[in-house]
């Protein structure tokens, strides 16, 4: 699988210490539409440019006429043993929600929950430390937060951004005959299942977790695309059919052209899947055509990941096209 167990290991294995992992302990996409359904937004001509209609990345206010403020949090269980790395990868996370709006991250406030009683304090400031080496990596400034007692390790970051109100990625954005372009190879949630498993480390899904999707955001707009999402605990099924039935159109998908992280496969074959990834392709199914592809594939296009790339309604550079996106059809998600 490509994967090695360093010796400098943590003795204490953090994610022995929760029950689910990252994204993929997230509320199953379902219930969380059903739970915030009476969340309404302000309406039409408030400054509340991007609120909870369609379930973007962030909510943005418009604070100027050239000056739009973007704000996000994001904080889960380890998804990994070692300290430094799950507070890197929690970071990662919580910055890319700026980064898939369209916007750059200006301050971050850190949110700890550690059972003190049980894990040392010196594992929590590891924790803090990715999380800090990951501000400054994407200048972004980190400047205290709020921490609690709780049974379980979390970690994450509620993140401020700005953004210009006219140059803003969106989820309802797409329209027909627009490529999808993916920015990183999926199958994190498999692999850290495996991982929390075995104790075994995956390189490759460390590096995919860890890296910024600074880059993706600013070639996205510097290419004029409007329309884009990250992947993360719905699996890129459910992202992408958030996109199309906000966009008011259908989906295609090539399932074989979508890249994996090496491991990921063979992962998923010795029952490595996480139960997010299983909660969200029953949430899609009812709303796509699966032809001839089998449940295996099924359940890797819909693996909760954890700080996944970007989803975009564009081509782009260094990205890889999996499918297209069409005029509305009796489903939204069609995988051949």
């Amino acid at each position: 699988m490509g994967v090695n167990n360093p010796s400098h290991q943590n003795a204490v294995r953090l994610t022995q210490y929760a029950r689910g992992g990252g994204c993929a302990c997230k509320i199953p996409p379902g219930e969380l539409e059903e739970t915030v359904a009476m969340l309404l937004p302000d309406g039409p001509g408030t400054d509340l440019m991007v609120g909870v209609e369609h379930g973007d990345d962030g909510a943005v206010v418009r604070v100027s006429p050239t000056m739009a403020i973007v704000v996000t949090a994001d904080f889960f269980t380890p998804v990994v043993d070692d300290a430094y790395t799950f507070g890197r990868i929690a970071a990662t996370n919580a910055l890319s929600d700026i980064y898939a709006m369209g916007g750059e991250p200006l301050v971050a406030l850190n949110l700890l929950g550690w059972p003190r009683e049980t894990l040392p304090t010196e594992l929590a400031a590891e924790v803090l430390r990715g999380g800090l080496d990951v501000g400054r990596k994407a200048h972004c400034h980190v400047a205290g937060g709020h921490s609690i007692d709780d049974p379980e390790p979390k970690y994450g970051m509620a993140v401020t951004g700005t953004a210009h109100p006219d140059k803003l990625l969106q989820i309802d954005a797409g329209r027909p005959g627009l490529p999808l372009s993916l920015t990183k190879p999926i199958g994190s949630g498999v692999l850290n299942s495996w991982h929390k498993a075995t104790g075994e480390v995956s390189e490759a899904a460390i590096d995919v977790m860890t890296t910024l999707n600074a880059d993706a955001g600013r070639l996205a707009l510097a290419a004029g695309i409007t329309c884009a999402t990250d992947v993360t605990g719905f699996g890129l099924l459910g992202h992408l059919f958030k996109m199309a039935r906000a966009s008011g159109v259908s989906a295609v998908i090539d399932h074989a052209a979508v890249p994996l992280i090496e491991g990921t496969r063979a992962a998923a074959r010795a029952g490595y899947m996480p139960g997010g990834s299983r909660r969200n392709l029953e949430w899609v199914l009812p709303h796509a055509d699966t032809g001839a592809v089998s449940e295996q594939d099924l359940l890797l296009l819909a693996d909760a990941q954890t700080s996944g790339g970007l989803l975009v309604a564009g081509e782009l550079p260094g990205a890889t096209v999996i499918g297209e996106l069409v005029p509305r059809r009796d489903s939204v998600l069609i995988i051949r």
